[in-house]
């Protein structure tokens, strides 16, 4: 099974979430691994080590590497643009290959996009493109701060009017500065978004209480 997770913009909290739910799933006893589909404005796969250390698992070896985080480039831009200033370009089959053949290994694989959904892969196809052509679930991660009702339920209509499943949302509390209007945004993201399954991603680091990971365990149930 391929669970992707996207999130309304850069820097919401995607890497964390992942990290976290796959944890989640590796203490409930299931097989599993995370991918990070495009690596910019790095020298090596941070994302993907992020998603390692919270699962409290070692750096992946380079065979296993090259499948969970496929194209890595430097400059810290939108993967069309990064890939472009080192003279190559994305191959969207080949990012489909690497999700297949870690889906043949493991149980459960938990991709992680670059940036939202309109992001260019390419000179003519998005991270939405690609999500068209593996055809698997969605998580939105969005973030707990003013503007989060209009990115999230635009992620939500774009994803749906491509017929894609929308799980669920993680809503990254981490951001949070106002307990009332976090609480009040996601309640309106639950109405007009007809979206049931939510899972509040606290501030985490690499010691998870049990309590947020059976959250988790429980949000995964509906994915």
């Amino acid at each position: 099974m391929i669970i992707f997770f996207t999130g309304t913009d850069t820097g919401i909290g995607k890497t964390s979430a992942v990290g976290v739910l796959a944890r989640a799933l590796k203490e409930a006893g299931r097989r599993v691994i995370t991918q990070k589909l495009v690596q910019t404005g790095a020298e090596e796969p941070e994302d993907l080590l992020i998603h390692r250390r919270l699962m409290g698992e070692p750096p992946d070896p380079p065979e296993l590497l090259s499948l969970t985080c496929p194209y890595l480039f430097s400059y810290p831009a939108a993967p069309e643009l990064a890939a472009r200033l080192e003279g190559k370009e994305i191959d969207l089959l080949h990012l489909k290959r690497c999700v297949e053949e870690l889906e043949r290994r493991y149980e459960i694989v938990l991709v992680e996009g670059a940036g939202g959904l309109l992001v260019p892969l390419t000179r003519k196809d998005t991270i939405l493109d690609f999500l068209s052509l593996i055809l698997c679930p969605v998580v939105v991660v969005s973030a707990a701060r003013l503007g989060t009702i209009n990115h999230t339920l635009l992620t939500i209509k774009a994803l749906r009017q491509r017929s894609l499943f929308v799980a669920g949302l993680v809503y990254n509390k981490y951001f949070v500065t106002d307990e009332f209007l976090a609480k009040e945004s996601l309640s309106d993201i639950k109405h007009f978004g007809e979206l049931e399954n939510i899972f509040c991603l606290p501030s985490v680091n690499e010691s998870l209480s049990a309590c947020v990971i059976k959250e988790a365990q429980n949000f995964l149930k509906f994915v």
